[in-house]
């Protein structure tokens, strides 16, 4: 068996990705070591799990362990919190008190997002890395420790260093060995698994039946950025789990409860028989909303062109701009005329003057009826997805990858 095997088996972990296994072996490797260990990943992936991992496994396993979070200790305390104080020391100091690296002397400390710590505790941090010596605050008393450090930081401590807000010989003294956590979509293959095994768990826990996920659910599960991660996946299940009656979670039910979970960057495919989306569909509709940001874009431009008094190279050829549904005027009330050699304002007395551009005339507030192909294919796809869901709007909203207020405005502009 694998360390990374042995490692989910021994501590309740689940999934096959490969990072994750890449990210359990090292930890094992390392643990046995005195090294010094720098975590990294977005919140929420369980670096703390790691570091009980570490340590768990390390001859040190027998001591104490203590997880400090040092974003979340005011920076007027924190030294204290570390490192002790002597009585008198500060408004308050009433009595000595012992820091946690002098309580949890011969086990280890986990110092999580590291990149808060301020720039004067950094130092005394850097000091007890490399000597093993720290002084109580308000005490000119040198005391030893032998305390394993692992930290973790979910920003990048690099971009902290340019900023100057963190010491780069800490930060080379804390990422002796590296450990990069994957986030949850670096990992899609394990969040079925993990909506499985968290299922599981709380049916136990609230002595009910396991939730189950049909398959447009579950797409909708995965395709969703996750950006809590794990910690915000495990939540959400024991919110259904809690929720719903109906154990059996179907894709309606899930963005009733969970409606965030709309947002996704591409549309939801189904999965299963019929006549559903195709990913020639999935293209047109990427390539239409491309479309629509091509035309601002020429918009802008031209704005820029005549506000600006611009002259453009004759290799420039100038296509005429297709106007959005949304456009109530082509050219703007000011009269231009253009050729493809240089655009120049003419006189201003001249009513209605054509604008000119590769040879054609569009007059102020004339608009252009050429439909364009993807406009049929979108109103198409939405007329198709009305008639498989018998005109629930708000089912053909969640299949096309739009909202329901936006399907209920492309109805009204293609009059359907």
């Amino acid at each position: 068996m694998s360390d990374a095997a042995s490692i989910k088996q021994r501590f309740g972990l689940v999934g096959r990705s490969l990072l994750f296994d890449r990210a359990l072996n090292t930890a094992a490797r390392v643990a046995g070591t005195e090294l010094t260990v720098l975590i990294t990943g977005e919140s929420g992936v369980g670096k703390e799990v790691f570091s009980h991992i570490i340590h768990a496994l390390s001859p040190r396993k027998h001591n104490k362990f203590i997880a400090v979070n040092c974003g979340a200790i005011p920076q007027g305390t924190i030294n204290s919190e570390l490192f002790g104080h002597e009585k008198g020391a500060f408004t308050g100091a009433t009595a000595d008190r012992k820091g946690y690296f002098e309580s949890v002397d011969g086990g280890t400390i986990f110092l999580d997002e590291v990149g808060e710590m301020p720039m004067d505790t950094q130092t005394y941090l850097l000091r007890v890395l490399e000597s093993g010596e720290f002084m109580k605050v308000g005490s000119s008393h040198v005391q030893k420790t032998d305390v394993r450090v692992i930290a973790a930081s979910n920003v990048d401590l690099k971009e902290r260093i340019r900023q100057g807000r963190f010491r780069d010989d800490l930060y080379y003294r804390l990422n002796t060995v590296p450990i990069h956590i994957p986030s949850l979509k670096e990992r899609p293959e394990d969040i079925n698994i993990l909506i499985r095994r968290f299922a599981v768990d709380f049916a136990e826990t609230y002595h009910t039946e396991s939730i189950r996920f049909d398959d447009q659910a579950k797409n909708i599960l995965i395709k969703y950025s996750w950006p809590g991660n794990i910690r915000e996946l495990k939540n959400l299940i024991e919110q259904l789990s809690v929720l719903s009656e109906d154990k059996q979670i179907d894709a309606e039910t899930l963005l009733q409860i969970a409606p965030h979970l709309a947002k996704t960057n591409l549309p939801a495919l189904t999965r299963g028989s019929g006549d559903g989306f195709q990913e020639r569909e999935i293209l047109y509709k990427l390539l239409f909303d491309m479309k629509g940001d091509l035309h601002d874009l020429k918009q802008l431009v031209f704005e820029l062109i005549r506000g600006n008094n611009l002259r453009v190279p004759e290799s420039m050829n100038f296509r005429p701009i297709q106007p959005s549904s949304s456009s109530t005027e082509l050219v703007s009330p000011e009269p231009w005329s253009t050729t493809s050699k240089d655009i120049y304002p003419i006189n201003t007395n001249q009513e209605r003057t054509p604008l000119i551009i590769d040879d054609k005339k569009y007059t102020n507030g004339e608009l252009v009826d050429e439909s364009l192909a993807l406009e049929d294919m979108e109103k198409d796809m939405i007329k198709k997805s009305l008639k498989r869901h018998g005109g629930r709007r708000k089912e053909a909203a969640l299949e096309l990858g739009i909202s329901e207020r936006t399907l209920y405005r492309k109805i009204k502009q293609y009059d359907i």
